[in-house]
């Protein structure tokens, strides 16, 4: 498909984040968008603000609307929608790390098998995973969260090799801290896993949070970038926000 077409683009996530400001501006570009939200109160609300897109009901983690993609004939879908849980590995209960794994990874992994199949037939796609610094660094508390984007990262390089032959582009962005509230809610959520009268990991908790949510960054700079992925004739495998930021984490990796 050729730079600057008019491309219909499925955006998961879409009700607030990353996801609403991407679908926001692709929308203003002039594509074809399809915003998907996890719930229905949320895509009525964006619909009713941006009626020149279309806004949906789509839960990752139901298998009914993933599959249900499969028929919108999608030429480009980002992976956006994801759930942070944190916490201290001791304590937390296994259910949340399974749904921040069934989000994350296998809700990712669900939609993308759903909508291959078109672009396969049609011979050209795209799909953009929204992955994240987490993917490559992992931090005190951060493992339930940290170990679904590490999947992230080694399901976008292994699919990119493996549907290139096919006509189909492979390509993630790795965010830093942007201020949507996503980070607010999962650090400060945090504090509910950390058991009674354990200091140190209540000290450790007051760190992590300081780092993480301090001076927090425009999140139009990474909506913007999909918006921009979108419509380029060609993808690096990653990109990393802000510019940078991969250097300065090198003395962690």
């Amino acid at each position: 498909m050729a730079e600057g077409a008019r491309r219909k683009v499925l955006i998961t996530g879409a009700g607030s984040g990353f996801g609403k400001g991407a679908a926001i501006e692709l929308a203003r570009r002039g594509h074809d968008v399809v915003a998907a939200c996890e719930t229905e109160d949320q895509a009525v609300a964006l619909a009713a603000e941006h009626a020149d897109l279309t806004a949906i009901k789509l839960d990752v983690t139901d298998a009914a609307d993933t599959a249900g993609a499969a028929d919108l004939g999608i030429d480009v879908l980002i992976n956006n929608a994801g759930v942070g849980i944190v916490g201290p590995m001791a304590s937390i209960p296994l259910d949340q790390v399974r749904r921040s794994f069934e989000v994350n990874v296998f809700g990712m992994v669900a939609l993308t098998q759903a909508v291959i199949p078109g672009m396969r037939e049609r011979g050209w796609g795209r799909i953009i995973n929204v992955s994240s610094v987490a993917g490559i660094l992992a931090s005190p508390l951060g493992s339930p969260y940290s170990m679904t984007k590490h999947a992230v990262e080694a399901f976008t390089k292994s699919l990119r090799a493996e549907v290139a032959p096919h006509g189909i582009d492979v390509t993630k962005v790795n965010p830093g801290p942007y201020g949507t509230g996503f980070n607010d809610q999962m650090v400060n959520g945090a504090a509910d896993f950390i058991e009674d009268g354990d200091i140190q990991t209540t000290e450790m908790h007051a760190v992590v949070r300081q780092i993480i949510l301090t001076d927090q960054l425009d999140p139009t700079e990474v909506s913007t970038a999909l918006a921009d992925l979108v419509e380029a004739d060609e993808t690096p495998v990653e990109t990393y926000l802000p510019e940078g930021i991969r250097e300065l984490l090198a003395d962690f990796l």
